[in-house]
């Protein structure tokens, strides 16, 4: 049996790493504080907004803005770039401030809920303009904005350092943490025993070159070997196996985020692997950026306008410039495997691949480590309905899901939600 582990934006969250939309939103506007402090045009601009100087202000450029016309004697270190923005995005008399309803959509959500989901913006808006068939050309101007959008943020998050005194012993403890027989569904339960079996049967070198890519971290081979001794004298109940005979045999970080934060966890060994599904920044022509939801009805209305614009950011098309998904059908093909979620919301905007992992005939649990929000209050429930969503059968999800009682908080230091 094996284990599959989704990463999602919340995983790095919890290393306090910046890694929200929220954040990179942020991080926008004071990257436009520096370009206005210096610029040298009268209107400055990209594909989501754009500043223009009004005509009776008398400024060359924004560069003559704020060094002439907002001169300050009292002011001895540089213009804080926030001021910048600020000053240029509040004082309606100064300049123009245009912004895409794109962009209007997603700094509305921040300054309303506190954090914004881009990718269903981007899908929401393509919605309309494939169910108003006079917006059709709105669709190129909404392609090249997600795409000015992807490589800001591929730029927001190289800067982020991943140092390897992040890695979280806790996290580490979940990850490879034996198999609990109380997760595994009624259908699955089959598969785990013939898995223990199958451990029972391993000869003494096989046990060790498992236990020894696992490491130290929590797990000798002493107990199996007594147990092997006690196989041969009496029959041993299933609970009272020792937990070195439940680890998974192959274990697969299926990373959703572009930064290389799971790689802190990859020990070495083959039984190990890190799939950067949506690609990484060390290769920003990898990243897929985009939705991928095709179980939503109106999915169907988009894909008969027989218009290629708008597939262009299809994340299931977009799997296919590389071999990331392939690996990871051969993997739940492989063997019986259980799903746990880490700082994944399993929102809509993967719900195809969720759908396919979630529903395989050989997924025989789902296990989703929840953000704990304070003493009283968590969101196991927002997950699992966000879980739900991904199903077509109820009764399935229902006996793959673990319930509450045995799933636990992913991390005791995540001060965040999952993004």
């Amino acid at each position: 049996m094996n284990r599959l582990v989704l990463i999602g934006n919340g995983f790095d969250l919890a290393h306090g790493l910046k890694t929200s939309y929220a954040d990179f939103i942020n991080w926008y506007w004071e990257d436009w504080g520096r370009r206005l402090l210096h610029g040298l045009s009268r209107s400055e601009s990209d594909e989501l907004c754009s500043f223009t100087i009004k005509d009776n202000i008398g400024a060359y450029n924004w560069a003559f803005v704020w060094g002439s016309l907002y001169q300050r004697t009292d002011i001895t270190k540089p213009w804080d770039v926030n001021l910048v923005v600020n000053l240029a995005k509040q004082n309606k008399e100064l300049c123009d401030l245009k912004m895409s309803p794109f962009l209007e959509r997603i700094i509305k959500s921040v300054e309303t809920m506190g954090w914004v989901d881009i990718e269903n913006e981007y899908y929401d808006l393509l919605k309309h303009y494939a169910l108003n068939n006079d917006n059709d050309f709105e669709v190129v101007k909404l392609n090249k904005r997600l795409h000015c959008l992807q490589e800001k943020l591929v730029e927001y998050l190289s800067q982020i350092d991943i140092l390897d005194n992040l890695l979280n012993t806790g996290i580490r403890q979940k990850i490879y943490a034996p198999i609990i027989i109380q997760d595994i569904s009624i259908e699955g339960q089959q598969a785990l025993k013939e898995h223990v079996e199958y451990g029972l049967k391993l000869d003494k070198w096989s046990l060790d070159m498992k236990l020894r890519q696992y490491g130290s971290m929590c797990y000798s081979s002493g107990s199996v070997e007594g147990c092997l001794k006690n196989m041969r004298k009496t029959k041993l109940q299933f609970d009272e196996l020792p937990d070195e005979l439940f680890l998974p045999n192959h274990i697969m970080l299926l990373n959703f985020n572009y930064t290389h934060t799971a790689q802190l966890y990859l020990k070495d060994g083959s039984i190990f692997t890190v799939n950067q599904i949506h690609g990484d920044l060390s290769n920003p022509s990898s990243v897929i950026f985009g939705y991928g939801d095709e179980l939503d009805s109106d999915y169907k209305k988009i894909v008969n306008k027989n218009d290629n614009r708008f597939l262009a950011n299809v994340k299931s098309i977009k799997y296919l410039e590389s071999d990331n998904y392939r690996k990871v059908l051969s993997f739940i093909e492989s063997d019986p495997y259980q799903v746990i979620v880490m700082g994944h919301s399993c929102g809509n905007s993967d719900r195809t691949l969720l759908n396919t992992l979630f529903e395989h005939k050989n997924c025989v649990s789902i296990k989703p480590y929840y953000h704990q929000i304070d003493k009283d209050h968590d969101d196991y429930i927002k997950i699992v309905q966000n879980i739900s969503r991904n199903f077509t059968d109820m009764k399935l999800m229902r006996d793959r899901v673990v319930n509450k009682e045995y799933c636990e908080p992913f991390s005791d230091d995540s001060k965040k939600k999952t993004d």
